[in-house]
């Protein structure tokens, strides 16, 4: 055991040097080339010790997070995960796990964009493929809901246990990605922009958002999420899935709700069944009357809170517009395509200024006429809280004749 507790010892002793050496100035590629000579493997939780030692030993969290990058690189690949757990679907690291998945698919499909622009002439107009590419980037801003879900649900349990220095490290470079992802969407807003404003853009700060959105991937799945498996209770896990509902899901509506085989409490559609009252000035039901209530309009509707998060859709059989968890709590703007995006902040704005009260259109698609209207939601004070959408297929209205009257029902 002794020669065991010294090689890793040792290991951690040679990992803190070689960062130190990317500290002074030494090339990612030399100090890559020194990690492969005398260390090949490194288990993931001598990666994170080493980490907080360096913290502990007074290298500033600054430099700790513009080292990073650095390390990350010269690591990947070169990390043990052997001994990591299994991993049961629905966990919290399952879906951290898979919005993984979508948010590489999304960054990919973005490169893949930006290559087709460098291949056009120059002068060529890219409209089009920027609209395309405003949309890949407002569905990356959705990683914002994954990496609270990392800030406000994990990193509390990680730091209980004197975890402290890898969660405010990372935490840094979540607020860095979010600056690159709101900096790469305020330049493809930009009416106009030619091939080679958007190909300088790109060198400047787009593929730098794609490439930290992609890194951080890598460091999760290779030391966060092992470690923190190690490291907490199933307990500890069935809270942070509790509670993950309330932040929402980035790109990925969850399949199953999972929970530990010891628990006894009712799955979350029983539990709607069996339900709270719910008590109005005109009256009263439980929640899963009210579920009842809400799925059974021949309408669709979503609601909007006061600072434009999407809060609730109903899931009714007669749905127009197809929605899925993921867009809980995402940015209202985000969920529309990018040419419209600009119509809705005024709608919004509109109501929240007073100025308009509600915004009708109507639309032809796929045989049916659709309306859709907005609502703007006001308290007894007359002060905004949020906006409510309203779609409906109107054509069994349209087509109406004579009367039915109750008495000829049969």
């Amino acid at each position: 055991m002794s020669e065991l507790i010294n090689n890793s010892e040792q290991r951690k002793a040679r990992l803190k040097e070689l960062i130190l050496k990317l500290h002074q100035g030494n090339s990612q590629e030399d100090v890559r080339s020194e990690l492969m000579q005398s260390l090949k493997q490194i288990p993931y939780g001598e990666v994170v010790e080493v980490e907080q030692e360096l913290i502990g030993e007074g290298l500033p969290e600054e430099e700790v997070l513009k080292l990073c990058d650095a390390h990350s690189a010269v690591l990947q690949g070169n990390i043990d995960l052997s001994g990591s757990s299994v991993i049961p679907e629905g966990h919290p690291v399952d879906l951290f796990t898979r919005e993984n998945e979508e948010l590489r698919k999304v960054t990919g499909e973005a490169r893949s964009l930006l290559a087709d622009i460098q291949e056009m002439p120059e002068g060529s107009n890219i409209r089009e493929k920027v609209f395309k590419l405003l949309g890949f980037f407002n569905n990356l801003f959705d990683a914002d809901k994954h990496y609270q879900r990392k800030e406000y649900l994990l990193f509390p349990y990680l730091e209980s246990k004197g975890i402290t220095g890898p969660p405010k490290v990372m935490w840094g470079k979540h607020d860095e990605i979010r600056e690159l992802i709101k900096g790469s969407i305020e330049i493809l807003h930009h009416d106009n922009i030619t091939r080679e404003e958007l190909l300088a853009s790109a060198d400047l700060i787009l593929n730098q958002t794609l490439f930290g959105i992609d890194d951080m991937t890598v460091k999760e799945e290779q030391i966060l999420f092992p470690m923190a498996m190690d490291k907490l209770t199933e307990t500890e896990w069935f809270e942070i899935s509790k509670q993950s509902l309330e932040i929402g899901f980035c790109l990925y509506d969850p399949g199953v709700d999972w929970k530990p085989s010891w628990v006894n409490e009712p799955a979350t559609s029983d539990a709607l069944k069996e339900g709270n009252h719910i008590q109005l000035p005109s009256g009263g039901f439980s929640t899963g009357e009210l579920l009842a209530i809400l799925n059974t309009l021949p309408i669709d509707m979503t609601f909007v809170d006061k600072d434009d998060k999407v809060k609730y859709f109903s899931q009714g059989a007669e749905r127009i517009f197809q929605r899925n968890r993921a867009i809980l709590n995402r940015d209202v703007r985000h969920c529309h395509p990018p040419a419209s995006a600009h119509i809705v902040d005024k709608i919004i704005d509109d109501f929240k200024t007073g100025r308009q009260t509600r915004a009708p259109f109507w639309i032809n698609m796929g045989g049916k006429m659709i309306h859709i209207e907005y609502f703007a939601l006001r308290d007894e004070k007359g002060e905004y809280m949020g906006t409510l959408e309203v779609s409906h297929n109107v054509n069994r209205y349209r087509e109406l004749e004579g009367e039915q009257r109750i008495l000829s029902y049969t």
